[in-house]
């Protein structure tokens, strides 16, 4: 009686013994993949140092641009001018400045000279562009001319503004001048092809 019982208990405690292994490899083999599992490099961000030219340092002045002209703590020198068709303008005790083809940190910086010939030990200029000079659109739109420029110009708002296209007009292409350059340039007419002030944009007829 007393060996059928020795017999049964050392069958249970097999059976425990094999349970229990067989839970033991599990939770090995579970820590052990976990273990093996590399941590995910954190990415290495490149930050750019060099900052790119604002649109307003990039721009260059040109006749029909009208200029807020700030010389801190002398207001009788500040006030508003606008570049004339030669290309220049006048102000107090400064007197005639060629502003033409000139970036606004440039004319800041040639006003600020100029006071330092005897007038202001440490003049402090600040230029703005109040309102730049127009563009022209030509050819097959409906209402062609003039019109003011605004930030952010591109060939597909320039044509809404003048009417839109007429029945004639080739949707695909369009013809810009840029100031200074000798012929016009055939660009594409899209959002992506951007007009600066004193454009001229001529849209063609389209070849039926």
């Amino acid at each position: 009686m007393s060996g059928i019982n020795t017999s049964n208990r050392a069958s249970s405690w097999g059976a425990t013994g094999s349970v229990l292994t067989l839970v033991l490899l599990t939770v090995s083999l579970v820590l052990s993949g976990c273990a093996s599992q590399a941590p995910v490099p954190m990415a290495q961000v490149d930050v750019d140092i060099q900052s790119a030219a604002t649109s307003v340092e990039a721009y260059r002045l040109g006749s029909g641009d009208k200029l807020r002209v700030i010389v801190f703590g002398e207001p009788d020198l500040s006030g508003e001018f606008e570049v004339d068709g030669s290309g220049a303008f006048s102000m107090p005790l400064v007197g005639q400045l060629d502003a033409f083809q000139v970036t606004v940190r440039d004319l800041e910086q040639k006003i600020a000279d100029k006071l330092k010939q005897g007038y202001l030990i440490d003049p402090r200029v600040s230029v703005e562009v109040l309102n730049y000079r127009p563009f022209y659109i030509v050819g097959e739109v409906k209402e062609g001319g003039e019109f003011p420029f605004v930030s952010g110009m591109h060939v597909l708002k320039a044509i809404a503004i003048a009417g839109g296209y007429t029945y004639r007009a080739n949707t695909q292409r369009v013809y810009i001048t840029r100031k200074g350059a000798a012929a016009e340039i055939e660009m594409p007419a899209s959002q992506g092809t951007a007009v600066f002030p004193g454009d001229v944009i001529r849209i063609p007829e389209r070849f039926f």
